[in-house]
């Protein structure tokens, strides 16, 4: 059952193609003896009326008749010799006929032939039978009577007189003959080639079509369109596979999407939810510090301040984050002078690094340098990677600000922490960090961050010179 099922001529390309080289083997045996037969017709049919006179057809049967004229001449004299040529000439108006007599001598010849010696010598004998051999004209040639005593008469027919209208050889009707059996073989085999061909265009066609669905750019939202599937062979079977692999997809880009709302959504439920609860929190923590506390009272209110103000923080982080991804937050790119932008931001964090007891070094060129960006994105990032090495780089107790101008400028944060990969009492899931990256992309900035167990260098470039 296995082997009927391959074979279907509608679900298997191979059977197709198999079936067109079995007929193709099938037809080209048949069709020989087909074209010969046809071939083989015309030719007899021409050879019967293309000749006129029916006289110079049979080439046997006007030797036969010219040796009985010789054998019927025996003893006869010169004059009765001649007078018979004549009489067969006559019945044979294309003929030339001649006599030698016993001593070589040319006699009577009809029509005169100036070429024919007077006197035949034994080398112009066998040159002249060598020649007349299969040669034009055909030729006969009798001993008159019994014996060879008496001479020879010739008889030369030209063969194109023997040979059908138009024919230019005794060959030529073979020649026709096996020209048209091997054309029709080609003719054959051309058909073939043609079928194949159209067999195999066609394959070509259905797989670029195929290719071009799977690589079409306008497709929506990256998903291909569905191809048409017109036949269950096995570009048929790849085609559904295909459009199979398209509708599932589309369904979990839908999935994927609707997932996404859920979370933002849900995100930015939830920011709203704890801001109410932290905002309350910090009420009483501010006003539980005018109270007359004990030290540890005052140490613990300080505590929740604290952490109060970073949890605050990373609910801000978080609801950034699903604005960033959904492409929601409001980025308004502008000409930029950054070493002005670089100066305020830096000397509004000094003395916060101050207070916590850092070693501040700021570097700020003279000459004005100008990125096309927008500037309350880039001071969010600034503002996350100052927060950064503030809360994890207190036991370096250095950072270092610096913007150089070279290649379009690069802003340079360095701290002398234990870097990004070592401990930190305060180390989160780095949310600001996929912040500052994400934004960055955006506003096709680049960071390269360098990190290790003696500090961090972050450096900030964009990807090329932003045109004004």
């Amino acid at each position: 059952m296995k082997i009927f099922r391959f074979f279907k001529l509608k679900d298997s390309l191979l059977s197709k193609y198999v079936l067109i080289i079995l007929c193709a083997m099938i037809l080209l045996p048949m069709m020989l003896p087909v074209v010969s037969l046809l071939t083989y017709l015309p030719l007899q049919w021409r050879e019967r009326v293309g000749i006129a006179d029916e006289r110079y057809r049979d080439a046997q049967g006007m030797e036969k008749m010219w040796h009985a004229e010789a054998a019927k001449l025996g003893g006869a004299s010169e004059p009765a010799i001649a007078a018979a040529l004549r009489d067969i000439q006559a019945r044979y108006p294309k003929a030339a006929v001649f006599r030698v007599d016993a001593q070589g001598r040319t006699g009577f010849q009809l029509p005169e032939n100036p070429d024919r010696p007077d006197v035949w010598t034994t080398a112009y004998t066998v040159a002249f039978m060598k020649e007349r051999f299969y040669g034009d004209p055909y030729t006969i040639i009798a001993f008159v009577g019994e014996g060879q005593d008496q001479g020879f008469i010739g008889f030369e027919l030209p063969r194109s007189a023997m040979l059908p209208s138009g024919a230019a050889s005794p060959y030529g009707s073979a020649w026709i003959g096996l020209s048209v059996v091997l054309g029709g073989a080609m003719l054959i085999l051309a058909l073939f080639l043609f079928i194949s061909l159209l067999f195999f265009s066609r394959i070509r066609r259905r797989l670029v079509r195929l290719q071009a669905a799977m690589t079409d750019p306008a497709a929506a939202g990256g998903i291909p369109a569905q191809v048409v599937v017109l036949n269950g062979d096995e570009i048929g079977r790849l085609e559904q596979a295909f459009n199979d692999m398209v509708a599932k997809l589309a369904a979990s880009r839908a999935r994927e999407a609707e997932e996404d709302a859920l979370r933002r959504e849900l995100i930015a439920k939830l920011s709203h939810d704890l801001r109410t609860p932290l905002t309350a929190i910090r009420s009483h923590a501010y006003s539980l510090q005018a109270e007359q506390l004990s030290e540890r009272g005052a140490e613990s209110v300080a505590f929740i301040e604290s952490k109060t103000g970073y949890l605050g923080q990373l609910i801000e982080n978080l609801f950034s984050y699903s604005l960033l991804s959904a492409g929601k937050y409001p980025y308004r790119p502008e000409r930029v002078d950054i070493v002005r932008l670089a100066r305020t931001f830096f000397i509004g964090w000094y003395p916060v690094f101050e207070q916590a007891g850092f070693e501040i070094d700021l570097e700020l060129p003279e000459e004005t340098i100008y990125w096309k960006i927008d500037p309350q994105w880039l001071g969010r990032v600034l503002d996350n990677y100052c927060q950064n090495a503030l809360r994890h780089a207190r036991s370096g107790r250095y950072v270092r600000f610096a913007l150089h101008p070279e290649a379009g400028g690069r802003l340079v944060i360095e701290d002398h922490g234990p870097g990004m990969s070592g401990s930190s009492p305060e180390r989160g899931a780095g949310l600001g960090l996929s912040i500052a990256a994400l934004m960055l992309k955006e506003m096709e900035l680049r960071s390269d961050v360098r990190t290790g167990e003696t500090g961090t260098c972050i450096t900030i470039a964009p990807h090329f010179l932003n045109e004004a």
